[in-house]
């Protein structure tokens, strides 16, 4: 790919996408100390040799934007990974100290850093604080030990107690925990215990997805050889609804299908991915938005490290998004939220009344009882959640 007349076309659509000129910014660190049986992220463990490597390359590669973005507010940082928590902390404080002192930082509202129970300690912790970070997400999954470890998690509910108290220690208030339903033998009584569990702790924000099975996963290989049975459709889906109304009757608002938190402490960097707002990922395999463009580094190892010591942007593939798509994806990402799409930001957005481009998949799902209209937004019914693919089946492009 041609870096330079790469790097015009971006600063092109940097320039027309968004008159306040707000970004987020992903960096993907893809390191672990060892690969979950449901995990197809890019991720390699205990893989420390190539650390040193991939941070100043990750670096080299931020500065190959510095310019094209000179003029735009970084919002939100999220650093996920692999485990972010896994390599050292003065990794992060320099690919973070880099960020302040190039790029427009001054007014980021959110950093946000995912961390493994097992690779906590306070020093690292508050390194994180000291620098800027003010979100921590730890991925909790269950606090049954038999389920963590029957799905590759290397650590206990009393290794997540600790980090959390570690955590609390160091100074963090924004403190997010993930927690998985739909696992291989859980029960519906293993959920609720694990929802109470942490929900004692008053944590600020949880995350409750459902277990996904991807393709090129020990899990994958297990479940098609009959080796691991999961919680049939019906067990799955009361899973979520119990979850969702024990959450909320304890304070928790349900924001978005799979996420839930307290006043004020919605995670902004993926309200960022769910409005269709503009991001940048660094770092391998990472994914970036902009304007119409969307595009992708690699995902290869040698291939991303190889294309910035030569010198070029490491992006593998990128496609144009024409405008009914991305009206398609406003409205998909939108429906997300639990307070669904709003008509006037899309007809702002898009210069076309929200009826008019989809009047009859609206009308169709409106009878159907699967979405609703309440103070200007369209949004899914409870029974609309679950059938929620239903509808985006209907609002994509021809």
């Amino acid at each position: 790919m041609n870096s330079a007349h790469f790097l015009v076309c971006i600063k092109h659509l940097f320039g027309k996408v968004n008159l306040l000129k707000e970004i987020a910014v992903y960096i993907h660190i893809p390191f672990c100390s060892n690969k979950c049986y449901y995990c197809d992220f890019v991720s390699f463990p205990r893989l420390d040799k190539r650390i040193d490597e991939y941070v100043d390359c990750l670096i080299k590669e931020m500065e190959m934007y510095k310019d094209t973005l000179k003029e735009y507010t970084v919002e939100t940082v999220f650093i996920g990974g692999g485990t972010p928590s896994y390599i050292d902390e003065k990794y992060i404080l320099r690919i973070l100290d880099y960020l302040y002192h190039n790029y427009r930082s001054d007014e980021i509202r959110e950093i946000t850093i995912e961390v493994n129970p097992e690779t906590v300690d306070y020093e690292k912790v508050k390194a994180y604080r000291d620098i800027g970070i003010n979100r921590i997400s730890i991925g909790l999954q269950s606090t049954n030990d038999n389920l963590l470890m029957q799905v590759g998690r290397k650590h206990t509910f009393s290794d997540f107690l600790r980090s959390y108290e570690i955590i609390e220690k160091a100074g963090f208030k924004n403190i997010s925990v993930d927690l998985m339903f739909g696992l291989p033998n859980q029960s519906i009584d293993d959920c609720i215990n694990s929802l109470e569990n942490v929900i004692d702790l008053n944590v600020n924000h949880i995350s409750y997805y459902s277990l996904i099975i991807e393709e090129n996963t020990i899990m994958n290989k297990w479940y098609k050889e009959g080796r691991i049975k999961l919680p049939d459709e019906n067990t799955e889906r009361e899973m979520y609804h119990i979850g969702v109304e024990l959450l909320k009757s304890k304070g928790y608002k349900h924001y978005e299908i799979s996420n839930f938190a307290k006043h004020g402490y919605e995670c902004k960097h993926n309200l960022f991915y769910w409005k269709i707002k503009p991001y940048v990922g660094f770092g391998i395999s990472s994914h970036s938005n902009i304007g119409n463009r969307r595009f992708w580094n690699h995902s290869k190892y040698s291939n991303y490290i190889d294309t910035i010591n030569d010198g070029g942007i490491p992006v593998e593939g990128e496609e144009y998004i024409d405008n009914d798509m991305q009206m398609a994806e406003f409205m998909i990402m939108g429906l997300r939220l639990i307070d669904g799409v709003n008509k006037d930001e899309f007809k702002k957005r898009f210069n076309v009344d929200i009826e008019e481009k989809y009047g009859r998949a609206l009308n169709k799902h409106f009878t159907q009882g699967l979405i609703t209209e309440e103070n200007g937004n369209i949004k899914f019914t409870k029974k609309g959640l679950d059938l929620s693919n239903i509808v985006y089946v209907d609002l994509l492009p021809d």
